[in-house]
């Protein structure tokens, strides 16, 4: 009994750490946390990682050091555990940071590069993990920013970061008040917005696209909503054959690849 009863205080006391930790301030991951110790712009509060990890973190750490505020703290993997949430697949490594600057619209439309762009927006799409993906493919695939709204989204957190794998530092991420308003002011700086919906008529490849595109996506299970569905020029599908219906990060990915390929073409 007595074991137990102390076994019970262990765990209770390991729920208390987590609850007490910030856990939106903590950034873990390998290629995550080298990003972020990569950008200028983020502001790094604490380094912890395991001894066997710290290894493969000294190229970041070097090349960020007169911006470090402290050496990192050598952590056992069970401290190291107890700083972040129960899910965290840390790999040895986390820092707490800042949250980056937030980013504006308007300014990223005032100056687009030359030639085609892209632009993703996602309709209250909630999965951080979800977001994290796209996030990462929007960097594979040269997007201009990735727009989510300010309510009805994931705050980011350390498992959008850790989805990203790194794409959050170099990624804008822009949260718009008014989602609906975003797209007029992008309709007007000359982009035209393509929405993705499975029962659209034509395919995706099937558009003469602009060389100025807003990919719509809407959330998995109630897709877009209706005012963001009237804001489109166009509406698409991806040609998907079999009965499981990719999910919103693969529809992304798909869609991001194929407007690249046509850009090369």
């Amino acid at each position: 009994m007595r074991a137990g009863n102390a076994g019970k205080r262990r765990q209770s006391a390991a729920h208390e750490v987590r609850a007490a930790a910030p856990a939106t301030n903590w950034i873990y991951g390998r290629h995550a946390v080298a990003a972020a110790l990569d950008n200028p712009a983020r502001r790094i509060r604490r380094i912890v990682a395991t001894q066997d990890s710290l290894a493969e973190l000294e190229p970041a750490l070097t090349a960020a050091q007169a911006d470090l505020p402290a050496a990192p703290e050598i952590l056992d993997r069970r401290a190291l555990a107890l700083l972040l949430p129960e899910d965290a697949v840390h790999q040895g490594v986390a820092i707490s940071a800042d949250p980056l600057p937030q980013r504006d619209l308007a300014d990223l439309l005032a100056t687009p590069p030359a030639g085609r762009c892209v632009i993703v927006v996602l309709d209250q799409v909630t999965d951080p993990h979800n977001i994290g993906s796209i996030l990462r493919s929007a960097a594979a695939f040269a997007a201009l920013a990735v727009v989510v709204p300010d309510h009805g989204t994931a705050p980011v957190s350390g498992a959008l970061a850790k989805a990203a794998s790194g794409a959050l530092e170099t990624m804008p991420l822009v949260r718009a008040g008014n989602l609906a308003r975003a797209l007029e002011r992008a309709k007007a700086a000359g982009f035209w917005c393509v929405g993705l919906e499975a029962q659209a008529e034509q395919e995706l490849a099937q558009l003469d696209l602009p060389d100025r595109v807003v990919l719509i996506l809407g959330a998995e299970g109630g897709g877009l909503r209706r005012l963001t569905r009237e804001h489109c020029d166009f509406l698409a599908r991806l040609p998907t054959q079999g009965r499981a219906p990719l999910n919103v990060s693969n529809a992304a990915a798909v869609a991001l690849y194929e407007i690249a390929r046509r850009n090369r073409d």
